[in-house]
């Protein structure tokens, strides 16, 4: 597996660039817009890449941070989207937008993607809800903001997340706060 680039850049043909390594041997790598944008032929470069094995080539991709790497194997578990899906993706989002893109369900922010329809969009949005569970919660966009009040202590007293959210739903929504936290507790401890 090549991980990382480091070297001078002697060419450039579209988005392909060559990458000359200090010990003479040259790299052909696909680079994003921003590489392309602030990189020029004979500039010293270092990137991140991804090594994808076909039958009939290996084939590199560059990604000038390591947030850009990891969002582009993120993509890669989404089914039905492979490298040259997931790079134009990373190469035309940056993480942000595209988890708040995910966030609120904006399948336009993926369809302006070169090449990505509605329906992969729609897949992506669905796929990568999950996988970054860890930024942010997607079920407490559903919430009340008392419900929300009520999973945070939880979680603050002890409780797993998803617990906090299965004992709730089993807990009259007519109480108030600190009713249903206490009621969480004590069911909790039976």
């Amino acid at each position: 597996m090549i991980g990382k680039i480091k070297g001078t850049l002697s060419e450039i043909a579209g988005n392909v660039g060559l990458i000359e390594t200090p010990s003479g041997l040259s790299y052909q790598v696909y680079l994003t817009p921003v590489v392309l944008a602030t990189k020029k032929t004979g500039q010293k470069i270092e990137l991140y890449t991804y090594l994808q094995v076909r039958d009939d080539a290996f084939v590199l991709f560059g990604f000038e941070t390591r947030r850009e790497y990891e969002l582009l194997v993120m993509l890669l578990t989404v089914s039905g989207v492979g490298p040259k899906t997931a790079f134009q993706v990373v190469s035309f989002s940056k993480f942000e937008e595209l988890r708040e893109a995910v966030r609120h369900n904006n399948v336009d922010y993926f369809t302006r993607v070169p090449g990505l329809g509605k329906k992969t969009s729609m897949k992506i949005i669905l796929e990568l809800s999950a996988r970054l569970d860890s930024d942010f919660d997607l079920e407490k966009m559903f919430l009340s903001e008392n419900d929300k009040t009520v999973i945070d202590a939880l979680v603050s007293l002890g409780f797993k997340t998803g617990e906090a959210h299965a004992t709730l739903s089993k807990i009259p929504r007519e109480l108030g706060i600190e009713d249903k936290i206490k009621f969480a507790l004590k069911t909790k401890k039976l």
